[in-house]
């Protein structure tokens, strides 16, 4: 184990897993309750537009990513919310438009063939100081919002209409919470990739889901979940040579498995169905 951590890349790659499941975690347990995992899904993929027009515009894949993404979770938001289409129908169209852009940009790209397997898939042992640091920046920006309007937002996603009538700004914290899910996918391309991000956003929090009812624990075992499963996948990746996002995101799916299996309140229902 001393071995492996002495490389600077293998430290580079396990602070990493450590923040990103740190904060998809938390991200992921708002996500679970509020049944955003589709809205996810669609943020998510819209990373390959962005990705893919900075590599033609010449300039920082991930910069021109960010605001790529932001711009299409409030774009769903907006469709779902003041259109008259499901929200469902809005995600669908953001996720073809987004990634059909994204290969037309590429198509543009004359003479360059761009490997995007990296950012599809991700590469979190080429993880850099430099994506270390926006991964914290970020990150504690995302986490720090979510202590500020920890009750605001915990009482929307219990009952939106309650909260609505109690006052809150039930819409401006729906489209906060779809930036924040924005902002988690893009520090968590480079770990697992575009094409699994919305997997670390959503198992962590489902296995937790099995475990407890109470809502600040959950989000607790979510956080130990998503950590264990990034730094578990990390070094089962290394060892085994296996590639390093597909294994941490199957690392966390084999947790909840075994949390649902052992879910409290699956016994507690087949009890009462038996009775």
């Amino acid at each position: 184990m001393s071995d492996i951590l002495s490389y600077p890349f293998m430290q580079r790659a396990l602070i990493a897993a450590v923040l990103v499941g740190m904060v998809c975690s938390v991200i992921g347990t708002y996500v679970v309750l509020k049944k955003l995992a589709f809205i996810g899904a669609g943020i998510s993929h819209s990373a390959f537009g962005g990705v893919a027009l900075g590599y033609l515009v010449g300039l920082d894949p991930i910069g021109i990513a960010i605001p790529f993404c932001l711009a299409t979770a409030m774009a769903i938001g907006w469709v779902s919310k003041k259109g008259r289409i499901s929200e469902d129908t809005a995600i669908g169209i953001a996720f073809a438009s987004t990634m059909a852009l994204g290969a037309l940009f590429i198509g543009l790209k004359e003479g360059y063939n761009v490997d995007l397997f990296g950012y599809l898939f991700g590469s979190i042992l080429a993880v850099s100081w430099s994506d270390l640091w926006l991964i914290l920046g970020l990150g504690l920006g995302v986490v720090t919002v979510v202590a500020l309007l920890f009750k605001e937002l915990l009482f929307v996603s219990f009952d939106e209409e309650m909260a609505a009538v109690s006052g809150l700004p039930v819409q401006a914290l729906y489209f906060l919470l779809l930036g924040l899910m924005a902002l988690t996918v893009i520090i968590s391309i480079k770990i697992v990739g575009i094409i699994l991000v919305e997997a670390l956003l959503v198992i962590p929090a489902a296995a937790a889901f099995q475990l407890t009812r109470s809502f600040r624990v959950m989000m607790g075992l979510s956080v130990l979940i998503g950590v264990v499963s990034g730094v578990v996948g990390l070094f089962l990746s290394y060892w085994w040579d296996l590639p390093s996002g597909a294994t941490i995101v199957l690392t966390a799916a084999a947790v909840f498995l075994v949390c649902f299996v052992f879910s409290p309140k699956r016994r507690r229902r087949l009890v009462t169905s038996k009775g």
